[in-house]
């Protein structure tokens, strides 16, 4: 059976694929920040970077979207927190943040749940899906230009990453409308701007053309 996208499509995701990710090295933060999604993944890589001993303090935000209301009928932070506290990482380390509903809230939210709870950390570590770095990293710039961001995601090429999710479809859409929320995004004043090669503007440019439209603003 063939899959549902060429191998031309594939290798154009590739290149958007890299580009979101911001090749930041994980270290110690004072705080990090799980970003609410439909991937479960986040809540996984965010406690295993606790046990590393990166930080003594996550916060988990999300609400729901259309997106992740069935998989997450109480919320992307709870049931995030819920995994986090399965693989050990304990209650007291954890905050949940549950009204977010889009980066530029996730980050504000956050910032003051730690502010309400006495926390004003001077570095934070971002934990988003693989092809949210880029996009996440500019909102938190643009919003909370103070604090120093580092982000963070699973270690995950391409093709494992559209395995772990089951959708190549799916993935590839949220790829190009990513790309076009770091493109757009610095206009409204959502987020701060970001360079963004050619090469990567064409590969978006095909993928759109090409039907890879559905999470597009």
């Amino acid at each position: 059976m063939s899959r549902p996208i060429s191998d031309e499509q594939w290798r154009d995701a590739e290149i958007i694929w890299d580009y979101h990710q911001m090749g930041h090295e994980p270290r110690p933060v004072d705080v990090a920040i799980g970003l609410g999604s439909h991937d479960l993944g986040v809540a996984t890589f965010a406690a295993e970077l606790y046990r590393a001993g990166l930080f003594p303090l996550l916060v988990f935000s999300g609400g729901n979207s259309p997106t992740t209301a069935a998989r997450f009928p109480r919320g992307e932070a709870v049931h995030y927190r819920e995994h986090a506290l399965s693989l050990g990482v304990p209650d007291s380390a954890l905050l949940v943040e549950p009204r977010a509903g889009n980066t530029g809230q996730n980050v504000g939210l956050s910032r003051e749940l730690l502010a309400e709870n006495g926390h004003e950390p001077r570095s934070v570590l971002l934990i988003s899906k693989p092809y949210m770095e880029r996009r996440a990293y500019a909102t938190c710039r643009k919003v909370w230009p103070e604090v120093e961001v580092v982000c963070a995601s699973e270690p995950l090429k391409f093709g494992d990453y559209v395995r772990s999710i089951g959708d190549e479809k799916l993935v590839v859409d949220m790829l190009a409308g990513d790309l076009q929320r770091v493109v757009e995004y610095p206009k409204l004043g959502f987020s701060v701007e970001q360079d963004v090669p050619a090469d990567v503007l064409a590969a978006y440019g095909r993928l759109v053309a090409s039907g890879f439209d559905s999470r597009l603003i």
